[in-house]
């Protein structure tokens, strides 16, 4: 089993000052106060894992830097981690290194995307993760720490520092946590992992896209037309880094309440998709007329200029879960475009 173990640095000044001035210097970190990883703090992460710390698990591209438990560990500790949500950003991490991820692509774009990470099952509770209300937003310990520590491994292990391993235009606020989890509670259908094929007591979903864009319909009777038309047409604009790629992922956050709307009207999570799918259409030769390449599945590429070709070439690209509380909104999410998402039980 090959092993890595990374150099140590010995601090004599262990307090916020001092490590802020030594990460500002070396320019590591995100920019934000960090704990000290002391032996003790980095000793007590690794409880809540299994197996050697310093054996080698993956690499992250574009640096092609080694990931060890310890490694993960470190980068949980400076982000304020409680040890319990360790084994989360283990498997958030595993998730990122998958092929079909592309994370090379991911840092490396002009694009601002950032990866999403989505919690589910039994480690919601345990971990005290935020599925309710402002799911998406500050407030939460667990879901804050797991989305930062996300965050520094891509910039101390991936090598994803902006300007080098990262040179999205302008960034986003995503870019510094982007974590939330799903809210099983309240959702009418199977969970996410399990319609994934994930049969695990907790999982762990990451999709690398823009940040979340909100979609209000607020009528009384919650009509299940006016609620996806809605969604629909967020979803079907050409700004969007996935309108000329035919592989590109929408995820879709339903609040609790349009998601109760649509499922007492008989509506699964496979309709949906294929309705938004269905309705989330451009002309293409409008598509013709803005992008010189387009990445489009082959049947695609036949359509005569008059045709509305939808805004992903299957169904299945649009993800659909439930998070957040009470109100009438729902969150479109689309991808970078060249990459896909994944879904991993929670491992140590």
């Amino acid at each position: 089993m090959e092993r890595y173990e990374p150099e140590t640095l010995d601090l004599e000044d262990l307090s916020p000052e001092a490590m802020y001035a030594l990460f500002e210097k070396n320019a590591w970190g995100d920019g934000l106060p960090l704990v000290p990883p002391t032996r003790e703090r980095v000793d007590a992460m690794l409880e809540y894992a299994s197996g050697d710390p310093d054996a080698v698990l993956t690499t992250l591209l574009p640096r092609a830097g080694v990931v060890t438990r310890r490694v993960v560990a470190i980068n949980c500790v400076l982000a304020g981690c409680p040890p319990v949500v360790f084994p989360v950003v283990l498997s958030a991490i595993r998730a990122l290194a998958r092929p079909e991820v592309n994370l090379r692509g991911v840092n490396a774009t002009t694009h601002l995307v950032a990866p999403m990470v989505i919690v589910h099952g039994e480690i919601v509770a345990r971990a005290g993760f935020n599925a309710g209300v402002g799911a998406f937003g500050p407030g939460n310990r667990a879901n804050a720490t797991v989305g930062r520590a996300v965050r520094l491994i891509l910039l101390h292990v991936a090598g994803a520092r902006p300007g080098f391993g990262d040179a999205a235009t302008h960034g986003q606020p995503a870019k510094y946590t982007f974590c939330a989890a799903e809210n099983l509670a309240e959702c009418p259908w199977e969970g996410y992992a399990a319609s994934r094929g994930v049969d695990a007591p907790s999982a762990v979903t990451v999709h690398c896209g823009e940040g979340p864009h909100n979609v209000h319909d607020a009528e009384a009777d919650g009509d299940p037309a006016l609620i996806l038309d809605k969604i629909a047409s967020s979803m079907t604009t050409l700004g969007m880094n996935n309108a000329p790629i035919s592989q590109g992922e929408f995820f879709i956050a339903l609040g609790p309440e349009h998601a109760q709307s649509l499922a007492v009207r008989g509506m699964t999570r496979s309709d949906i998709s294929s309705y938004l799918y269905e309705r989330a259409r451009i002309q293409a030769g409008v598509f013709r007329r803005h992008f010189e390449e387009l990445a489009w599945a082959q049947w695609m590429k036949a359509a005569r200029d008059e045709d509305m070709l939808p805004m992903t070439a299957h169904p299945d690209h649009i993800r659909v879960f439930v998070a957040g509380g009470p109100g009438k909104h729902s969150l479109v999410m689309p991808s970078w475009g060249m990459t896909k998402s994944a879904t991993v039980p929670v491992e140590g």
